[in-house]
C-alpha cells in the first residue's frame, strides 16, 4: 500500500518539481521509503513512490521498479493477491524473479502480456506502467475501485503533460491546477453527500473509474479513459453450483487478503458482516487470528459485548477500544484536514484507522460489502415494494399529490422546524414525482435534501448539471441496469456502484492512509462479486435483510442469536456530538456568509438548516448538516471556490 504520483509527456523543471511536490503531499501514505524513475529527454515520463511495506520488507520491494531486461518500469499503488499464481505462470513462461514482491511480479506480467496483464489481476490497485517500446505509460484502476487514481492534463510551454497521483490533494500540491470547484463535482456532492466521479472537487482534476484504464503516449499525452470491467449483472447458475462456487471463492478471498509480513487484524463490529470475515479467517486456516473492536461512552452505538461473544465463539485474540468524545474533538482538525475530497462520511473510519494503527497494526481486514451483496439495507425491501404504489399515485393531479404529501408528513412528524423534515418520509413529494422508475426512486431516497429545499440552499447554476444527483452518463448506465435485471439485482448494482465505489471505498482509503494503515475488503474481491451475481435471487437476497447466505457460507458454527437484533451498522454519535463540544465550530463557519456564497451555498438557508437541527426538529439528520460544514471547511483549508 503506497501512494503514487507522475507526468506522462513535456518533462521540464516545473514538472519534476510538480511530481516532487505531490510526493511529499502523499508522504503518509508511504512512510517506510521513497523513490523517483525518469526517462531521459525532453519527453518522457517521471514516477514518484512513496512506500508502506507489506510484503518483502527488504528493498528487493524499492519502487519505482525497472525490469532490467525489457526496460519497463512501475509505480504501483495497492495488493495482488494472487501474485503467487501468477509468478509461478511467469515462472513456466521462462521470467526469472529477483525479489518475493508482488511489484515484481506485477512488472513482469506487464513486459510480458502487456495490457493483457489487466484480466489477470486479483487484487487493489492503482499504478502505471511504462513500455518503452511502444512509448506509453498504462494507467489502471481495480475493478471495484478500492484504490483511487487521479489524474489532469496540463499545458506547459513545450507541450502537453498529464499529471497523476493517488490523492487530489497531491495534484493540488503542484500549484499547476487552479483552485476552482467543479460544479458538476459540486452537483453531486450536494445532493448526495459525496462527489460521484469521474469529475472531482476541483475542476480540471479527474478521477479514474472503477474497473478503468487507459494508454498514455509520452508524445500525445491525452486521457482517454475506458473500462476493462463492468459491475454486472450476470446470469445466474442452477442455485448449487453457484452457492458452491461462491462459497470457494469467499475462503479463496480471505484466504489472500492474510497475506502480510507486518502485523495484521480484523475489524469486528459483531455486526454480521466483519463477524463472517473473521470467521473466514479462521476456516481459511489463519493461526491466532487477531480482531480489534471501537466502542463508545454513549450506550446507544457501543456493540462490544457483540463483539465480544463472536470473538468467544471463534476463539480470536480480541482487543477492545474506546473512542471517546474528548479524543474526537482533540482529533477532528486532524481527521477533517485528512479528508482527500469533500464527504460526509469517512469520519468514522478515520477514528478507527487511527486508533487501530496506534496499537501496532499495519494491515486491518474490514467486513465491507456484505450488505450490498446480500440484501442487507432497507433499500432492497422499501424500494421494491412501494414501487407500485408510488407508480399508481403518480398518475394523480400534480396539486392532488402536493397536498396528499404535505398532509402524510404532517401526520409522520407532527409540527416541522424552520426547515421542513429531509430524511425519506420528508421526501415524498420527490418520491411519487418518480413514477416508480427504480433508480430515481433510489436517488431521491437516499438523497441528502428535498429537491425544493436544495433549490433554496445551492446555487441554480450549480443544480442543473445533476438533476438526479448523479453525472447523466452514469445515470443513463444504471438505468439500462435496472432494465435488463431484478429489482433487488439492480439496487445490489446501485449500492455497489454509488455508496460503495463512489464514497465508501474512496472515503476508506483516504481515511486509513492518513495514519498509514492498509484496509483490505474481501468480500469485494471481484471474484467473489461475479460469483454472488451468479446466484439466484431467491437464495441470495432471502429473507430479506438477513444475510443468510452470507451467514450459512461464512459462520455456519456460529450462534445465530447473536446477530438478533436491529443492524445498527457502524457510526460515530455525531448526532449528539455535534450539538455538544462541536457546536462552536459548526456555527463559526455556517455564519461566514463569504465562505458559504464562494462555494455556492445561501447563507440564509443553511443557518435555518442548522437551528433546525439544533433546536431538536424532526427529520433533520446530522448528516444535513455534517455535509456543507466538511465543504466549507475542505475549501477554506485548500482555497478553492466557485470559478
Amino acid at each position: 500500500m503506497c501512494g503514487i504520483a507522475g507526468a506522462i509527456g513535456a518533462i521540464d523543471p516545473t514538472i519534476e518539481r510538480a511530481v516532487g511536490a505531490m510526493m511529499d503531499a502523499e508522504v503518509h501514505r508511504g512512510p517506510d521509503d521513497s523513490g523517483t524513475y525518469r526517462t531521459g529527454g525532453s519527453r518522457g515520463v517521471i514516477f514518484g513512490f512513496r512506500r508502506l511495506a507489506i510484503l518483502d520488507l527488504t528493498s528487493d520491494g524499492h519502487q519505482p521498479m525497472v525490469d532490467p531486461r525489457s526496460g519497463s518500469a512501475i509505480v504501483f499503488n495497492g495488493e495482488i493477491y494472487n501474485y503467487l499464481a501468477l509468478k509461478r505462470e511467469l515462472e513456466g513462461a521462462g521470467t526469472t524473479f529477483r525479489s518475493k514482491s508482488d511489484t515484481e511480479v506485477l512488472l513482469q506480467g506487464f513486459a510480458h502480456w502487456g495490457n493483457g496483464v489487466l484480466g489477470k489481476l486479483r487484487g487493489m490497485y492503482g499504478f502505471a506502467a511504462y513500455d518503452p517500446a511502444s512509448r506509453q505509460v498504462l494507467l489502471a484502476r481495480d475493478r471495484l475501485g478500492i484504490k483511487p487514481l487521479y489524474y489532469a492534463e496540463v499545458q506547459r510551454p513545450d507541450g502537453k503533460v498529464l499529471l497523476f497521483a493517488s490523492e487530489l490533494r497531491a495534484v493540488l500540491a503542484t500549484g499547476l491546477i487552479p483552485r476552482h470547484l467543479d460544479p458538476d463535482g459540486l452537483a453531486t456532492y450536494l445532493w448526495n453527500g459525496f462527489v460521484i466521479g469521474p469529475a472531482t472537487a476541483v475542476r480540471g482534476v479527474s478521477l479514474l473509474p472503477p474497473g478503468g484504464w487507459m494508454t498514455v503516449s509520452i508524445d500525445h499525452p491525452t486521457a482517454k479513459p475506458a473500462r476493462y470491467w463492468s459491475m454486472g449483472p450476470r446470469s445466474p447458475l442452477p442455485e448449487a453450483q453457484a452457492v458452491a462456487k461462491l462459497e470457494h471463492e469467499l475462503l479463496t478471498a480471505v484466504r489472500q487478503h492474510l497475506a502480510s509480513d507486518v502485523p495484521l487484524g480484523v475489524f469486528l463490529s459483531g455486526g454480521v458482516d466483519s463477524s463472517a470475515v473473521a470467521s473466514l479467517a479462521v476456516r481459511a486456516g489463519s493461526r491466532n487470528v487477531k480482531t480489534f473492536h471501537i466502542g463508545f461512552d454513549e450506550a446507544g452505538f457501543d456493540e462490544s459485548s457483540y463483539a465480544r461473544r463472536v470473538s468467544n465463539a471463534l476463539s480470536t485474540e480480541h482487543a477492545e477500544y474506546r473512542l471517546t468524545q474528548a479524543r474526537f474533538v482533540d482529533d477532528l482538525e486532524n481527521a477533517l484536514s485528512s479528508i482527500d475530497q469533500p464527504t460526509f462520511d469517512g469520519i468514522n473510519n478515520y477514528f478507527v484507522s487511527r486508533v487501530v494503527r496506534d496499537a501496532g497494526f499495519t494491515v486491518a481486514l474490514a467486513g465491507t460489502g456484505g450488505d450490498e451483496l446480500f440484501g442487507g439495507y432497507k433499500s432492497f425491501r422499501d424500494l421494491p415494494r412501494s414501487r407500485g404504489f408510488v407508480k399508481a399515485l403518480g398518475l394523480l393531479p400534480a396539486a392532488l399529490l402536493d397536498e396528499v404529501s404535505r398532509f402524510a408528513v404532517r401526520l409522520k412528524f407532527g409540527r416541522a422546524g424552520e426547515v421542513p423534515p429531509q430524511v425519506r418520509w420528508g421526501k415524498l413529494r420527490d418520491v411519487l414525482s418518480t413514477s416508480g422508475d427504480l433508480l430515481s426512486m433510489y436517488q431521491v431516497s437516499y438523497g441528502l435534501y428535498t429537491r425544493e429545499f436544495l433549490a433554496e440552499m445551492a446555487d441554480p447554476r450549480v443544480l442543473g448539471r445533476a438533476p438526479e444527483g448523479l453525472p447523466p452518463a452514469l445515470y443513463e448506465a444504471l438505468a439500462s441496469t435496472s432494465r435488463r435485471t431484478t429489482a433487488l439485482s439492480a439496487i445490489s448494482v446501485f449500492e455497489l456502484s454509488l455508496f460503495i465505489g463512489e464514497r465508501l471505498l474512496r472515503d476508506t482509503d483516504w481515511a486509513s492512509m492518513a495514519p498509514s494503515l492498509e484496509v483490505r475488503v474481501p468480500l469485494l474481491d471481484h471474484e467473489v462479486v461475479e460469483a454472488v451475481q451468479r446466484v439466484p435471487d431467491a437464495a441470495r437476497f432471502l429473507p430479506l435483510g438477513s444475510k443468510a447466505l452470507l451467514r450459512k457460507l461464512a459462520m455456519p458454527t456460529l450462534d445465530p442469536t447473536i446477530f438478533d437484533r436491529p443492524k445498527a451498522g457502524f457510526v460515530l454519535p455525531i448526532e449528539v456530538w455535534a450539538k455538544d463540544r462541536l457546536a462552536p465550530q459548526l456555527e463559526s463557519l455556517f455564519a461566514d456568509r463569504v465562505l458559504l456564497e464562494s462555494v455556492g451555498l445561501e447563507p440564509a438557508a443553511v443557518q435555518r438548516l442548522w437551528r433546525t437541527f439544533r433546536s431538536g426538529a424532526p427529520g433533520i439528520y446530522w448528516s444535513r448538516i455534517w455535509a456543507p460544514f466538511v465543504l466549507l471547511h475542505w475549501c477554506q483549508k485548500h482555497r478553492v471556490e466557485l470559478g
